[in-house]
């Protein structure tokens, strides 16, 4: 009965840790949406010596690919370590805290720099409380 149980959680798991990356995702197009079309803040980052604006297609890769990287780290750390939600918490936070200075070294304009931080934010958040999941809930 034992393994029944544990064959029965992961598809759970994977369902629900697909769902809060696609959740991440659909908060920081929803963001997106809500500040670049709807309000006109034109959302455009310094690169090198250009401009680049930022599309939805930017915002979705980029949150998946943050996902995907956060998924394999923690997917990592349940095999190897004896505390894997906590070091995966303080690592995201890191990376997380790390990522910020990207909007506010490269966007243009106090608004961009607002709306990109929290694209930021609202990405990291759903990671990192969102990915470990409910553990041991009894």
């Amino acid at each position: 009965m034992t393994n029944e149980t544990n064959t029965a959680t992961v598809p759970a798991r994977t369902a629900g840790r697909l769902i809060t990356i696609a959740a991440g995702t659909a908060g920081a197009l929803l963001l997106w949406a809500v500040n670049d079309p709807w309000a006109g803040i034109d959302l455009a980052v310094r690169q090198g010596s250009g401009v680049q604006h930022i599309g939805p297609v930017a915002v979705a890769v980029t949150a998946l690919l943050a996902g995907l990287a956060a998924w394999g780290l923690l997917t990592i750390l349940e095999r190897t370590t004896r505390q894997p939600v906590r070091i995966y918490r303080i690592v995201t936070v890191i990376v997380l805290l790390i990522s910020l200075a990207g909007p506010l070294g490269s966007g243009i304009g106090l608004s961009t720099k607002l709306v990109l931080l929290g694209m930021h934010v609202t990405v990291g958040a759903a990671l990192i409380i969102g990915l470990p999941g409910r553990r041991n809930c009894r």
